[in-house]
């Protein structure tokens, strides 16, 4: 259940466009053609899902406070937290070239029409950002670092691919001259995000259930309280009417 709802989540309620607005500039750029958004979407979802595993293993052992102890209890007191922008960047650009080299190999006409966007994922804010979350939020487990992973790339798929749907259409649309271009796309993208973010309901029935099944024991709290005051208070009277 805990993978199920972490996928969700990562897709739809904190997906990396709409809710963090990483990864604009691809977004915007690579947008123009629903194909050219497929091939970078799958590319950034490949990333996500290498890099995210990788980085939290290197995190958990490697540059947490006292991750080094399984070297022995010399290294217990060791902090190497402040190399993890560079180790985890390191790790994207290694998984961007090796990203790249499959791409131009197998899809050269994919590879021309992406051009310099594809070894910018390299420096893509969302590619990071996936790396970054999942240390700031603690993420316990692989198989959930996996599971983030994967659902952030698909939800950067997710918003590339349909804003390119909608771009493709609003070409043959009679849009106010002033709106033209990035002022219709940043006012589509807004109404996405909305969109996107109302999914937010429909993965919190477990707070209200978790909030239902404890209202009951704060009300037996609350009428034993009240037990206790009357009780309390007869006490009172009795040792009033014995003083008299």
């Amino acid at each position: 259940m805990e993978h199920i709802e972490l996928f969700f989540k990562s897709i739809f309620i904190d997906n990396m466009v709409f809710a963090t607005f990483l990864g604009m500039c691809s977004y915007l750029a690579v947008s123009k053609k629903v194909s050219t958004a497929v091939g970078l979407g799958a590319a950034v979802i490949f990333v996500l899902a290498v890099t995210v595993p990788i980085n939290w293993l290197l995190d958990q052992y490697l540059l947490q406070p006292g991750a080094l102890s399984w070297l022995g209890a010399e290294y217990a007191d060791y902090d190497l937290s402040f190399l993890s922008f560079i180790m985890f960047i390191a790790t994207i650009a290694t998984m961007v070239q090796l990203v790249e080299i499959i791409v131009e190999k197998f899809a050269p006409a994919l590879y021309n029409s992406l051009g310099i966007f594809l070894p910018l994922i390299a420096v893509n804010c969302a590619i990071l950002g996936g790396s970054l979350f999942m240390q700031s939020r603690e993420i316990p487990t692989l198989g959930l670092s996996l599971v983030y992973g994967v659902g952030s790339g698909i939800g950067w798929f997710l918003a590339i691919l349909a804003i390119a749907a909608i771009r493709e259409k609003i070409r043959y649309s009679q849009v106010p001259g002033p709106l033209r271009g990035l002022g219709i796309t940043f006012i589509i993208t807004g109404l996405m995000a909305i969109g996107f973010m109302s999914f937010g309901g429909m993965l919190t029935g477990g707070d209200d259930a978790n909030e239902k099944k404890e209202t009951p024991k704060a009300e037996v709290k609350i009428e034993k309280k009240e037990e206790a005051k009357e009780e309390v208070e007869k006490l009172a009277t009795n040792t009033k009417e014995i003083t008299e």
